[in-house]
Order: C-alpha cells, then structure tokens, then sequence
C-alpha cells in the first residue's frame, strides 16, 4: 500500500493550495482517510478526515478548509483557502483500514511521504 502526496508548494497569507493524496495497492473507499501536519519543532496534529458519516476539520482549519475524496481514484484532497503562516507544516495524508473518523494519529495505519506547505506572511 502506498500513499502519494502531491500539490504542496509556497503561497502568499490568504492564497489557497490543494493537496491531493492518491492511494494504490488497495481499495480505500470503505474507509476513513485524513490528513495530519507537523510543523517543525511540533507535535503531528489532526487537520482533517473524511468517512462513511461525513467530513471532519480540526478547530483551527474550520471555515477555510475542505476534505472530499475520489472513490474512483482512490484520492482524497484537502483544499486549503484563506491560508495563514500558522499553516506552514508538512502534510501528511492517512488512511485506516476502519471505516469510522478518527483524529488520534495512532488510529492510521497507511501513512503517505508529506508534502511541504509554506506560507508566507
């Protein structure tokens, strides 16, 4: 199983950004996929999730971003607009072999590479 990140990259304070996480080896539509972000220096937190009873988007990320998934791709996206300096982390995306929503890391089973997300002020 592996987990591809993509679409990370440098962006201005209120620009947008979409970070796509294409899975292969198996089939993720019955289950839930999120993504996490660590900055340096930081613990990895929760940023969002997305299963079979809906989307989730930590306090911090609520209004300005968006989850959704591709069953057909086998991709989940995190759209990111309005985004702040605080948001600067590397992105990881995730996904469980359950189906239910979880925001505890050690929840995830499947872990992708990270892509670098900067923004500037």
């Amino acid at each position: 199983v592996q987990l591809q990140a993509s679409g990370g990259g440098l962006v201005q304070a209120g620009g947008s950004l979409r970070v796509s996480c294409a899975a292969s080896g198996r089939s993720f539509s019955r289950s839930a996929m999120g993504w996490f972000r660590q900055a340096p220096g930081k613990e990895r937190e929760f940023v969002a999730a997305i299963s079979w009873s809906g989307a989730y988007i930590a306090d911090s990320a609520k209004g300005r971003f968006t989850i959704s998934r591709d069953n057909a791709k086998n991709t989940v996206y995190l759209q990111m607009n309005s985004l702040k300096p605080e948001d600067t982390a590397v992105y990881f995306c995730t996904a469980r072999s359950g189906a239910g929503y979880s925001s505890l890391s050690d929840d995830y089973d499947y872990w992708g590479q990270g892509t670098q997300v900067t923004v500037s002020s």
